[in-house]
């Protein structure tokens, strides 16, 4: 059956996507948009009308994970379920085998191209830290937690879900301890849960 017009952009924009994240693992900044274009199947012309620069791309790859990291956050949930969901999707995205050739690439890319790099931290791991703070402060007005420093506490809890995970991811090292990511996820949210409690 063939594919309606909003289906077909979409999957055009996924195989841009895909191919960009591809190819800045194998070659960094110098990824050219012709060698995008040409990975992913499409004209350059379809190529520049989604995403005009490689910076319009890197923003796009940031904010698609950034959008998976923290969907638990528009959840209902108690908050030590939103933040096990929110741990879980880290580890499996940044702490485990494999995981580490998209992260590799940035830091590779970052000297010759540090614009791009800030790009991708803006829409990434920095969105993902902002609407962490934002979910906090919220618990905070709602009783639900005592967090007087929102933007401290989401980098906190960043750091405690990651601990050594993504510099072993970056420098393609094992991973030790992924037999039970829930447990640790579990566990990771529920000794920040309890840091933050209400007095």
């Amino acid at each position: 059956m063939p594919r309606a017009p909003g289906q077909v952009d979409e999957h055009k924009s996924e195989a841009i996507l895909q191919a960009a994240s591809d190819l800045f693992v194998e070659k960094g900044a110098g990824a050219s948009m012709t060698e995008i274009a040409r990975r992913a199947g499409v004209s350059k012309q379809t190529l520049y009308n989604r995403f005009p620069t490689k910076l319009d791309i890197a923003r796009a790859l940031a904010a698609r994970r950034s959008d998976a990291v923290t969907a638990p956050l528009k959840s209902r949930a108690a908050p030590e379920e939103v933040l096990s969901a929110i741990a879980e999707t880290l580890i499996r995205k940044i702490c485990s085998e494999g995981k580490g050739a998209s992260l590799r690439g940035v830091a590779l890319m970052s000297p010759q191209a540090p614009e791009l790099a800030r790009a991708i931290y803006d829409a990434g791991p920095g969105e993902s830290v902002r609407r962490i703070a934002a979910w906090l402060a919220e618990q905070e007005r709602l009783g639900l937690l005592s967090v007087p420093d929102p933007a401290a506490a989401a980098e906190m809890f960043a750091g405690m879900v990651l601990g050594h995970g993504h510099l072993r991811s970056v420098l393609g090292l094992p991973h030790p301890h992924q037999d039970d990511v829930p447990g640790r996820a579990r566990e990771t949210a529920r000794r920040f849960i309890r840091a933050f409690a209400p007095t």
